[in-house]
C-alpha cells in the first residue's frame, strides 16, 4: 500500500500524474484544472477504432508530454510509469473502490460528459471483459510498482485518493493555497 500524504503541506505543483481505475474519475479531474495542459493517455495509445498505436510512438509522445513546463497527465500504461513519475512534483493515485469504478464504467455507456475529450476519435465507449479484469487486478499490478517509485524518487509528492469526499478536500486544499 502506497504511503498517503493526507495533510497536503506545501503543494508547488505544475507536473501531475494521474493513475487509478478505469472509472476512478482522473479525466474529470484533470479537466478541472484549465490552466494546467492535461493529457489524457487513451488518446495517444489508440488510434481510431481502439486500434492500438505503435508502442515507440505511444512512447514518444509522453517525453514530448513530461518536457513541457507543466502537464497533467491521466493514465494507467505501467510500463511507462517510471518516465512519468520521477518528472511530476505530484502523483496522485485515485484508488477508489472496485464496485464504485464499474459502476462509472457502465454508467458512461449511456452517458458521457461532453467537456471531457480523453479518447481517441471514432473511440465509442465499450466495456470488455478484459477492462473488467484489469480493473479488478489494479491494485495488485499497481501497488508494488508505486512503493519501488516512492522509494527511488522521494521528492515526487504520492497522494491516494480513496474517494469523492477526499478528492474534493484536496481540491478545496488546493484553492485556499491559491488564494492565500
Amino acid at each position: 500500500m502506497p504511503v498517503k500524504n493526507t495533510h497536503y503541506p506545501g503543494l508547488n505543483i505544475q507536473k501531475i500524474m494521474i493513475i487509478g481505475r478505469p472509472g476512478s474519475g482522473k479525466s474529470t479531474f484533470a479537466v478541472w484544472f484549465s490552466n494546467i495542459p492535461a493529457f489524457h493517455l487513451d488518446k495517444y495509445f489508440f488510434e481510431k477504432n481502439w486500434v492500438e498505436r505503435n508502442y515507440q510512438e505511444f512512447l514518444s509522445s509522453q517525453k514530448e508530454m513530461i518536457y513541457n513546463p507543466s502537464w497533467i497527465i491521466d493514465g494507467n500504461s505501467t510500463k511507462s510509469y517510471e518516465m512519468r513519475y520521477r518528472h511530476a512534483d505530484l502523483c496522485l493515485y485515485f484508488n477508489f473502490p472496485r464496485w464504485l469504478c464499474y459502476w462509472r464504467v457502465f454508467k458512461r455507456l449511456f452517458y458521457k460528459h461532453r467537456d471531457i475529450d480523453d479518447r481517441a476519435p471514432n473511440c465509442p465507449e465499450r466495456v470488455r471483459w478484459s477492462l473488467l479484469k484489469y480493473m479488478w487486478n489494479f491494485e495488485d499490478r499497481v501497488n508494488p510498482i508505486l512503493q519501488q517509485l516512492q522509494s527511488k524518487y522521494p521528492d515526487v509528492q504520492l497522494i491516494e485518493l480513496c474517494s469523492d469526499l477526499k478528492v474534493n478536500q484536496f481540491i478545496k486544499h488546493i484553492l485556499k493555497d491559491k488564494i492565500t
